[in-house]
């Protein structure tokens, strides 16, 4: 895919808060890191990747907003177009010395997203999209959604709850209905990867009920960019603004929708 000039700065953006997480990550045991709140800490990688992202963006498109998880929403002169960003997803992976974490960067263009770049630093794996345009990996793989048609070949991704954060006891239910008819469900700590995982078919699905903006504004687009489905777990919700996801395979969901809503 021939990516336009906007795709093209969010790419390099990513690939450089990537190489500078990859470096903080082999010296994770020694980061300095402060409490932001109960299980959500703030790392100076994470700063750092979001000051990396800020430049490199601002810097090419200067007039558009943005919205970042640590530096919060700024407007911009041109209020059509808005940068969301997450620079450091898995943020208690890394911290932790796991390597599966991810930089999403996603443009978004009068309420819509219309350009998306997952980079996962650790693998070297890099999921984009842009709207009309498919979804790829690493410049020449074309991504899909997968073609499983039956629940109990399938394994779906989704968050729990920690610290306080969330609703436990619906999160159990959801489990309770989900898992006796799939073949697993995952919980690996980074909501944008889930979602790049759903658009290239590792995954069939993934749920959620307490995300925000910059965890799923990428993911979303490619997702449906390889051929899946989105809705917020209430259908009349906004997913962006809801913070609610499902999200599968085409086939698969209306049965995986129907037990998370619990219909």
């Amino acid at each position: 895919m021939q990516g336009s000039a906007n795709l093209n700065v969010m790419i390099k953006a990513a690939r450089k808060a990537g190489r500078s997480l990859v470096k903080d990550f082999r010296e994770v045991e020694n980061l300095q890191v402060s409490m932001k709140g109960a299980g959500d800490f703030v790392s100076k990688a994470d700063i750092r990747s979001e000051e990396i992202i800020k430049e490199e963006l601002m810097l090419a498109r200067p007039t558009y907003g943005w919205l970042a998880e640590e530096g919060g929403a700024e407007e911009g002169a041109d209020p059509t177009r808005r940068w969301i960003v997450d620079p450091l997803d898995g943020n208690s992976n890394f911290l932790h010395g796991m390597p599966h974490f991810a930089v999403s960067i996603a443009l978004e263009h009068k309420g819509k997203v219309v350009s998306a770049v997952i980079y996962d630093p650790a693998k070297d794996e890099m999921f984009y999209s842009e709207k009309g345009e498919g979804a790829w990996q690493d410049n020449s793989r074309r991504l899909r959604v997968s073609g499983r048609r039956k629940m109990g070949e399938c394994v779906f991704a989704t968050g729990t709850p920690f610290s306080g954060r969330g609703d436990l006891p619906t999160t159990l239910k959801d489990f309770g209905r989900i898992l006796p008819g799939c073949a697993g469900v995952r919980q690996w700590g980074a909501a944008s990867l889930d979602l790049a995982y759903v658009a290239s078919g590792r995954f069939d699905g993934f749920w959620n009920r307490n995300l925000d903006e910059w965890d799923m504004a990428a993911g979303l687009l490619l997702v449906r960019e390889a051929g899946g489905f989105a809705e917020a777990v209430d259908p009349a919700d906004e997913m962006l603004e809801s913070g609610t996801i499902i999200a599968t395979n085409d086939g698969m969901f209306e049965p995986f929708a129907k037990l998370v809503r619990n219909v």
